[in-house]
């Protein structure tokens, strides 16, 4: 590899956990980006906020793994947001938060 190449990172460890938000039923409190600045970004344009590398699964609803070392951030974004537009699932599919 070449001093000018950039060397990829490897992926963060996942736990199992699972995060979905619903951006319909965000009301851009943005407290989720506060919680977990790196799982949530402010789109203050569209006055919602956007799931860091979700992809939507359904119509408005986003969803992506959570890593090792943020499951506590995602449930704190989760138990944050005042309309509940964010849900935490284990690796079993059970809902946490």
């Amino acid at each position: 590899m070449s001093a000018t190449a950039t060397a990829k990172r490897p992926p963060r460890p996942r736990s199992g956990m699972r995060v979905e938000f619903d951006r319909d039923a965000c009301i851009g409190m943005f407290q989720c980006a506060a919680e977990w600045e790196a799982g949530f970004e402010v789109d203050r344009d569209a006055g919602k906020a956007v799931l860091v590398d979700g992809e939507e699964t359904e119509d408005g609803v986003f969803a992506r793994e959570v890593p090792e070392d943020a499951e506590l951030d995602a449930k704190f974004a989760a138990r944050a947001c005042p309309v509940d537009a964010i849900a935490v699932y284990d690796d079993d599919g059970e809902r946490v938060v």
